[in-house]
C-alpha cells in the first residue's frame, strides 16, 4: 500500500493538513487528490472542526499536478474531484461550507495557485513563487483559474499570467489579491495556524453564513446574495451563539460559542 501523501493533525477546532510528497516537490498525483478530498470531507463532517489549515512539508508547496499520471486520467474523462469527498478546488460535487486558510512557500504552481484561489485566506512566505503555466504545456488551466483568477485579481492581471505562464513572486501575488499576508521564510505555517485558530474562536454558524453569502455574491451576483441576506441574518439572531455573543459583550468576557 502506498504511503500517505498527507499528514493530518487536529489542534482544538482546527484541522492541520500537510502535503507530504516533499521528494516530488509535493506534485499532486491521483492519490494525493483523493486524500485531500477525504481530508476536506473530514472537515465538513466533524462538528468539532471549524477551520482547515492547508500547508506543505519541505521547501515547496507544490510543483503542480503530476501530469504524467493526472493528465491521461483527465484526458480520458476523469475528474479532479473525488466522489465521496469534498472538492478541494471547490468546483464540483460536494462543496465545503467551512473556511480554509493556506500557507505556501517555494513553488506554488498551477493547482497550487488554484487551491489558493479556492481558499478563504492565503499566507505566503516571501520566497514563494507562483505560476499558472498550462499554456506552456499546450493545455489550459482546468482547476478553477479561468473561473476565479480574474474575479480575484482583475481580468487583465489574471490574463497577464494565465496567457504567458510567467512566474510571479509573493509581493506580486499579494498586490493582485492572490495572497493576503506575507511572512519571512519559515513563519508562514505558524501565521496561518494563528489565523485559523482566530477564525475557529468565532461563532461557527455565523462564520459559515458570512462565507456563504459572500460566495453567493461572487458566483451569482449582488441580487442573489442580497435576497438571501436578511433571512439568514435573522435566523442567526435566534441562535444560542447569538445569545452567548450578547452575554459575553455585556459581561466583558470572551464568548464561548458552541455552534448552536
Amino acid at each position: 500500500m502506498s504511503e500517505p501523501t498527507l499528514t493530518l493533525e487536529t489542534r482544538g477546532h482546527v484541522l492541520l493538513v500537510g502535503l507530504s510528497r516533499a521528494a516530488k516537490r509535493n506534485a499532486f498525483n491521483l492519490q494525493m487528490l483523493r486524500e485531500l478530498a477525504a481530508a476536506y470531507g473530514r472537515l465538513e463532517d466533524d462538528p468539532e472542526l471549524r477551520c482547515l489549515v492547508l500547508f506543505a512539508h519541505g521547501d515547496h508547496f507544490t510543483a503542480g499536478l503530476d501530469l504524467a499520471e493526472v493528465g491521461p486520467h483527465v484526458a480520458a474523462g476523469g475528474e479532479l474531484h473525488v466522489e465521496g469527498g469534498v472538492d478541494p478546488l471547490d468546483l464540483a460535487g460536494r462543496r465545503r461550507v467551512k473556511p480554509v486558510v493556506m500557507a505556501v512557500q517555494g513553488y506554488c504552481y498551477t493547482i497550487g495557485v488554484e487551491l489558493s484561489l479556492a481558499a478563504d485566506v492565503v499566507v505566503a512566505s516571501r520566497d514563494a513563487r507562483f505560476t499558472q503555466f498550462e499554456v506552456r504545456r499546450g493545455i489550459m488551466p482546468f482547476g478553477g483559474a479561468t473561473l476565479r483568477f480574474a474575479q480575484v485579481a482583475g481580468y487583465q492581471n489574471a490574463m497577464r499570467y494565465i496567457l504567458t505562464g510567467d512566474v510571479f513572486d509573493a509581493e506580486e501575488a499579494q498586490r493582485i489579491g492572490v495572497v493576503q499576508e506575507l511572512t519571512d521564510p519559515g513563519q508562514q505555517v505558524e501565521r496561518a495556524i494563528a489565523l485559523g485558530e482566530s477564525i475557529a474562536k468565532q461563532a461557527p454558524l455565523a462564520v459559515q453564513a458570512s462565507r456563504a453569502n459572500a460566495k453567493l455574491a461572487m458566483e451569482q451576483g449582488h441580487a442573489a446574495a442580497y435576497a438571501a441576506l436578511m433571512t439568514k441574518a435573522r435566523a442567526l439572531m435566534a441562535t444560542e451563539d447569538a445569545a452567548e455573543g450578547l452575554r459575553s459583550f455585556m459581561e466583558r468576557r470572551e464568548a464561548d460559542f458552541r455552534g448552536r
